[in-house]
């Protein structure tokens, strides 16, 4: 078993025990914690000290506006639950499918503070930046709202809200590493994940493949199950003036 399938395996039965509880919470926490930092160890020293940066800002955010639980106090608090003509429907199905969308202005990068990065890739001799209270990737951003909204969570805005200073330009892998570990924690796996970007400028193609290597490393995936798109606006409207970006995350996940 692949430590990925440890992980979910592990939240399989948190996320059957009944009502999700704190303790519960905690414990799926400190699990996932001590897997993960299995991995850290056999990364690059770059890698070493970026995963750290991460794992404190995912606890960061965990502690934020929505309390310690936040993500997982959304969670289903019963294993089935009755619809309308009194039928028990399952609480978790075997399949889920989520849709996120995102989009940031393009200014020069005196204005935006910042330069360009998607999909965390920071890309290089562009003259603009995003304009974003975080880093401004629009398809970690989108990413993870698909993830969001197929587990039934709040979206990205009210998990990690923008009018907190906390994440002033913080690197958005923190965002993308929180939904993949509520997704985990809910006993839920990758079964597919489409990413199109859409954009006049700047021009990806080359930056796509180190794009995908990041998505499949971040939601501990195999390549085959991840696929990125670029295309333009055919030169109309905002972005196809280059003056904004945007993008379009669709992902299935699967009950493991």
């Amino acid at each position: 078993m692949s430590s990925a399938l440890a992980h979910s395996a592990a939240c399989v039965v948190i996320s059957r025990q009944g009502p999700t509880t704190r303790s519960t919470s905690l414990k799926a926490r400190t699990a996932f914690s001590s897997s993960k930092s299995t991995k850290v160890s056999r990364r690059t020293k770059f890698g070493e000290q970026r995963a750290e940066r991460m794992t404190v800002s995912a606890q960061e955010l965990r502690d934020g506006d929505l309390g310690e639980n936040a993500g997982e106090s959304f969670f289903p608090t019963s294993e089935t639950e009755k619809n309308c003509n009194g039928e028990e429907i399952p609480t978790e199905p075997i399949m889920r499918l989520g849709h996120g969308w995102d989009i940031h202005r393009l200014a020069s990068v005196e204005e935006a503070g910042q330069g360009c990065v998607i999909g965390g890739i920071k890309i290089p001799d562009f003259d603009k930046g995003t304009i974003a209270h975080s880093d401004g990737d629009v398809l970690y951003h989108s990413a993870t709202d698909a993830l969001l909204g197929a587990l039934g969570l709040p979206d990205i805005g009210q998990l990690f809200p923008d009018n907190d200073p906390r994440w002033r330009g913080a690197d958005s892998e923190a965002f993308f590493d929180e939904a993949v570990r509520l997704m985990q924690l809910r006993g839920y796996r990758i079964m597919n994940m489409d990413v199109t970007l859409i954009l006049q400028q700047p021009r990806v193609a080359k930056f796509k493949p180190a794009m995908k290597d990041n998505v499949v490393r971040i939601c501990k995936t195999i390549p085959a199950r991840v696929n990125i798109k670029a295309r333009t606006h055919e030169k109309l409207d905002s972005i196809g003036e280059g003056r904004a970006l945007s993008c379009h995350t669709y992902v299935m996940m699967e009950r493991c």
